[in-house]
């Protein structure tokens, strides 16, 4: 459990410390947002902040499962799983920097998500089967019967939609002051919490690196919270998204319960939920699934009168109380190794 606050402390105090530097850093290379018609902000905000949450989730992570490792060296802590994670979350954000800049076409994001869940495959986190949510009781809700593993096609393909689907939820809901920092906060310590309880050898790893996305989201609130001296921008939301779906794979989705599928769902419910929902509107409209609108849910609320800060708070309690189910779900289970 130390090790854990430790994780989060030093995520926290480092992104902290370095993001008025990004700040600067991001001013003189041209990131930054222009008020337009589907923004919150009237006047230019600094975004790539999310150079940041990366430093600060990285280093921690980094430091936090190297120093478990060499107190204990005869256990595999830092696994390629571990190396996978990293090197996918480092891909994702050099490609959400690169579009901070240069503004990225749909393809190329696109392109980007896909190659960040195949480096996770590569290294072994990958999505290995499912149960069916529908056996809520009886002996085999809580029993490797339950289990059904996927084909490699099936769980390569899987692993890259739960990669991709994460970090464009992320990315939607960052368009309000603190929204996404703080959803993402709630979700990882849930997913901290969860794999603190893993009776697995990879539980521990899991959630340290959990935890040094807790710690990246509020050392950025410091900064990111209403009024906000600066946005994460993709390179924030991207670094969020691939390190949640990593972590949710890895610890959530590897638990023998028939309600396994619905816990990494529940715990990034509302971002996913509203996620959908705007992408099923597009459908019906007949509109370009990539067309920018002002159709999520925080644009909804304000327009209808609510201010920033009671949009965010509103969803962070949604998203408190779907995390405190998928808690509750996630007791039911049990680790398949």
């Amino acid at each position: 459990m130390i090790a854990i606050l430790v994780s989060a402390i030093l995520a926290a105090l480092l992104t902290m410390w370095v993001t008025p530097g990004v700040k600067r850093w991001a001013e003189a290379h041209g990131a930054v947002d222009l008020p337009e018609e589907r923004r919150v902000n009237k006047e230019p905000k600094t975004r790539a902040g999310g150079i940041a949450i990366f430093i600060g989730f990285f280093v921690a992570a980094g430091v936090t499962i190297g120093v478990r490792q060499w107190k204990l060296p005869t256990q595999a802590i830092w696994t390629p799983q571990v190396t996978g994670v990293l090197l996918a979350v480092g891909f994702a954000a050099m490609v959400g920097l690169i579009d901070d800049i240069k503004d990225l076409k749909p393809r190329w994001q696109a392109l980007g998500m896909v190659v960040a869940g195949l480096i996770l495959v590569a290294f072994g986190v990958r999505i290995e089967g499912i149960t069916n949510p529908f056996v809520l009781s009886g002996s085999n809700a809580h029993s490797l019967a339950n289990w059904h593993a996927l084909s490699g096609i099936a769980s390569v393909s899987l692993t890259i939609l739960w990669v991709f689907i994460v970090t464009k939820t992320v990315d939607a809901i960052d368009g309000v002051d603190g929204l996404a920092s703080g959803v993402c906060a709630i979700a990882a310590a849930t997913l901290a919490l969860m794999a603190a309880q893993l009776r697995t050898q990879e539980g521990p790893t899991l959630a340290l690196l959990a935890a040094a996305i807790v710690g990246a989201c509020l050392g950025f609130l410091r900064h990111n919270y209403f009024p906000s001296k600066i946005i994460m921008g993709t390179i924030g939301a991207w670094t969020l998204g691939v390190s949640l779906a990593a972590v949710s794979i890895t610890g959530a989705f590897k638990v023998a319960a028939a309600v396994s599928v619905l816990v990494p769902v529940m715990v990034l419910g509302v971002p996913i939920f509203d996620f959908t929902r705007v992408l099923a509107r597009r459908v019906m409209d007949r509109a370009p699934l990539t067309k920018a609108d002002r159709s999520h849910l925080h644009h909804r609320l304000m327009d209808r009168g609510w201010n920033q800060k009671q949009v965010v708070w509103f969803i962070y309690g949604v998203t408190a109380v779907l995390c405190c189910v998928a808690l509750i779900l996630f007791q039911n289970g049990r680790p398949l190794r």
